[in-house]
């Protein structure tokens, strides 16, 4: 094989006449390790092997390596999380370790040999499991939130009641989903069921009659009873003491 510099490892790369094409949609949680594979082919018969990186409207990382000289070559390729899991001539695969919602794209392993040349893409889908919680706000009105997934998971009661759904849409692409639901007199106890790609969460809870406070405003409260206390029992001190000073 000819010597190939840089520019002509990136023609080549634009000018492959690709064999049997093949794309895998692949999920991954975030905050863990993904390993993609190359296409299934005797590596002695590679002569280069070429991972093609697109993230959003990020300029695409070329990842290359050349058999004959055992030669990497990295373009536009800035993130370190993103390696080779061993010697790229014994394990040509990509491994990103830890996943990040920012790796969510499209990858390419494009492999050359003289028989042809074969590749594999993987459309990355980064997935964040939510955190439910489930908590009674007020008389017979409960709240159900599933915090911070990644897509956007459903929420449903049991039994149905008068519902209102929010979303809540942050920086980082998860979503927070709040469905806040009030039932009437018949019903005591609810039901609330988060479905997700990541897991399916159920939660159960009775309602109660009355206002419902937060901990934040008992103690409020409970603070405010004992201030008033403390100054009543404090004025009927002093009213006392002056009473026995007066009878001398």
């Amino acid at each position: 094989m000819h010597t190939l510099g840089r520019t002509s490892t990136l023609r080549l790369l634009i000018s492959i006449i690709i064999m049997g094409p093949a794309n895998t949609s692949l999920p991954v949680l975030v905050d863990t390790k993904a390993v993609l594979s190359c296409p299934p082919i005797v590596l002695t018969n590679a002569l280069l092997t070429i991972w093609e990186i697109t993230l959003g409207d990020k300029p695409f990382c070329i990842r290359t390596h050349r058999r004959d000289t055992n030669e990497t070559i990295e373009t536009n390729c800035t993130d370190k999380r993103m390696t080779w899991p061993d010697r790229p001539d014994q394990i040509p695969a990509l491994q990103i370790d830890p996943v990040a919602i920012t790796h969510e794209g499209y990858y390419r392993c494009a492999v050359v040999t003289p028989d042809g040349n074969f590749q594999h893409g993987y459309h990355l889908r980064v997935l964040a499991a939510p955190e439910m919680t489930l908590f009674q706000s007020e008389n017979r009105t409960a709240v159900c939130k599933a915090a911070e997934g990644r897509p956007a998971a459903r929420i449903s009661w049991t039994p149905a009641g008068d519902c209102v759904p929010e979303h809540k849409y942050w920086g980082n692409g998860t979503v927070t989903v709040q469905s806040t639901c009030h039932w009437d007199g018949n019903v005591s106890i609810v039901s609330c069921s988060v479905f997700h790609e990541t897991g399916n969460w159920s939660l159960s809870i009775e309602l109660t009659q009355g206002e419902i406070f937060p901990v934040s405003q008992l103690l409020i409260i409970l603070y405010l009873k004992a201030s008033i206390f403390l100054v009543i029992l404090v004025i009927v001190g002093i009213i006392y003491f002056q009473r026995i000073n007066g009878c001398r």
